[in-house]
């Protein structure tokens, strides 16, 4: 799995992420999948397939994420906004190091495999 160090200061700055981000209005979930990942990695998605949906109570907000997985994209990832990324075996994905609402996601991966 490909994993993203969070940068910008904030309160979760140095934890680990999936790459993705927010939806823009009047733009699907998959269109934003594509554009996100083009801007932060560089990468032309080709093949994904929906994974999970979940929704996480932060102290100051709620958010509901769709997560997908890529199978197939064009071009070598690389951290397009100064970020560090890390390629890591799904049985060895540390939910500690990632943000808390990607916790969930870890546990659902590992069952998977």
């Amino acid at each position: 799995m490909l994993i993203a160090e969070r940068r910008g200061g904030g309160p979760f700055d140095g934890l680990w992420e999936f790459p993705g981000g927010k939806i823009r209005p009047n733009e699907t979930s998959k269109q934003a999948l594509s554009r996100e990942l083009a801007e932060e990695l560089g990468i032309e998605v080709t093949a994904y397939s929906s994974f999970m949906n979940l929704r996480h109570e932060y102290d100051d907000r709620i958010v509901t994420i769709e997560f997908f997985i890529v199978s197939e994209w064009r071009s070598d990832p690389v951290g397009r906004e100064g970020q560090e990324l890390r390629w890591v075996p799904t049985g060895l994905l540390n939910a500690e190091e990632l943000l808390p609402a990607d916790v969930p996601v870890v546990a659902a991966l590992q069952q998977r495999h």
